[in-house]
Parts: structure tokens; sequence; C-alpha cells
């Protein structure tokens, strides 16, 4: 039993899910049986869970802590191969701060709460008990890892591993962009318009902004079926306006949607209903 394969079954006994890496850091890739999603795993690695497979597919989402498929036939030519064990930190509820150069090291120290630290060959990785949204470059060298990757395992690290702080949560939101000016159709019927009591417009917007903001995956397609929905109930009646719809822009921009997405899909729901 070599190195690599010692670690990966001390910390699946832990609860701690692990996979194999090859030279170079990178997950082994996926068997000829799981092309094009074959094996009925997860296509594109953008839900939870490993595939059907019973070899070390899919990256993270082939992270396991079952001691059987660790050391299966499934995973034995992997591990032979592997230079070094990765976890999935959002799959025992940890987010790693990858901090990739001394700069960002001496970021963290300024501006995160101390937490356990592991020493990386150019930087450091803090630790913190919690799982959120896992994204690349939320500033310079600084990562965010937790559901959906894979982190190297580089040893248990020193200090006490503390809660998640709302700081590090917070390196994820985008500030919203400005949003174009967008005109909305107005009536030239008479008649007052039922949606101009605030209540029923106010509650229609903030549904709309947490359908979006609760948007887990499909962002895109999210985003355009809610501008629809509500240019649908309130667009034809002047009483949705600019403020309005900045609100719901920005809703999407914190999702990671650019001013540019944002209004095409605002345009191409008002093309849809025939504005």
């Amino acid at each position: 039993m070599n190195a690599p394969l010692r670690t990966a079954l001390t910390l699946a006994g832990r609860g701690v899910p692990v996979l194999p890496l090859r030279v170079g850091k990178v997950p082994f890739g996926n068997c000829p049986a799981c092309r094009d999603n074959e094996c009925g795993g997860r296509p594109n690695m953008k839900t939870p869970g490993p595939c059907d497979c019973p070899r070390p597919c899919h990256a993270w989402a082939a992270a396991t802590t079952d001691p059987d498929v660790v050391t299966g036939a499934g995973w034995s030519t992997a591990w032979k191969q592997a230079a070094a064990v990765a976890y999935h930190p959002g799959g025992t509820g940890l987010t790693v701060v990858d901090l990739d150069h001394a700069d960002a090291v001496a970021w963290a120290r300024r501006t995160l709460p101390a937490t356990r630290t592991v020493a990386t060959t150019r930087g450091e990785h803090w630790i913190y008990r919690g799982a959120m949204p896992s994204v690349n470059a939320v500033r310079d060298g600084v990562d965010i890892k937790s559901t959906m990757v894979y982190a190297r395992w580089l040893g248990p690290g020193t200090g006490t591993m503390t809660p998640l702080p709302d700081t590090v949560r917070a390196l994820i939101v985008k500030k919203p962009s400005p949003t174009r000016p967008v005109t909305v159709a107005v009536p030239t019927g008479g008649g007052e318009c039922r949606h101009r009591t605030p209540a029923y417009l106010e509650r229609g917007i903030a549904m709309a902004e947490q359908r979006i903001t609760a948007a887990t995956s499909g962002v895109h397609a999210t985003v355009y079926r809610t501008f629809l929905a509500v240019l649908s109930a309130h667009g034809r009646c002047g009483c949705l306006t600019d403020t309005h719809a900045a609100r719901l822009f920005a809703a999407a921009q914190t999702k990671g949607e650019s001013p540019r997405h944002c209004t095409d899909a605002w345009s191409n729901a008002r093309t849809a209903l025939g504005m």
C-alpha cells in the first residue's frame, strides 16, 4: 500500500471524501465508459454525486468516504499512479481559502479571522468550518474552494478551525454593475392600473429577486424566465420603472450575469411578449 492510498484511507475513515490525483495536481480523466455521460453520472459535474462507474471519474464528484470503493479494483490502478490525494471540502462541510502567493497571505492576515492554516507550495490554505459556493479569483491570488471542487490534501495544518465568517462569504458576491436604462411599454388605454398598488408590485419584484438569487444552476435560463414573468405581469401597464428593472438586474449580476446578458435577456423577454 503506497503513501497516497494510506492517506486516503485515513481521511475517508474520518469522513473526508477523497480521490486520487495524478502528476500535475489534476484528477484522473473520465474512463471510456463515462464519455459523454454514458455511465449515468451527473453531466458536466455541475450537480453533486458520483457516477455509476466503479472507476474514479468526474473529478470532485468521484470523491468518496467508502473504504471499499477506495481500495476496490476500480481504483487500484489510479492509486498506483497517484502523485497526491485530493478531497472535496464542501462534502465534509469545509471551505478552503486558497492563498496563492505571499501578498494574498498578507491580505488574509489583515482581513480574515484566524483559523487552521496549511502551508502550500506558494502560499497557504485557510480552512473554515462551513460550506459555500466555490469561486476562483475572487481577488488576486485568492480562490474559494468548497462545494463542487477538489482541494489537494497537504496535511492537517496548524491552529484551531473556526466557523466560516461573513467576510469570506462576501468575497463571492459581485458588486452590481450599473444597469442600462430600460424602457417599458406604457398602455395607451384609459383606466387605473391595478398594479399601481404598492404592495402588489413590491411583492412581485421581491419574489422575482428571490427566485434569481436562489438559483443554484441554469442561472441564464432562470434570469430570462423571471424577466419574462415580471414583464408579463407588470410590463404592459406602465407601473414598472427603471428602478424596478435595476433591482432585477442587480440580483442577476450577483449571480454572475453581466450587464449585457441582463439587457439581452430583458430585450428577448420583451420581444417574446410582443412589447
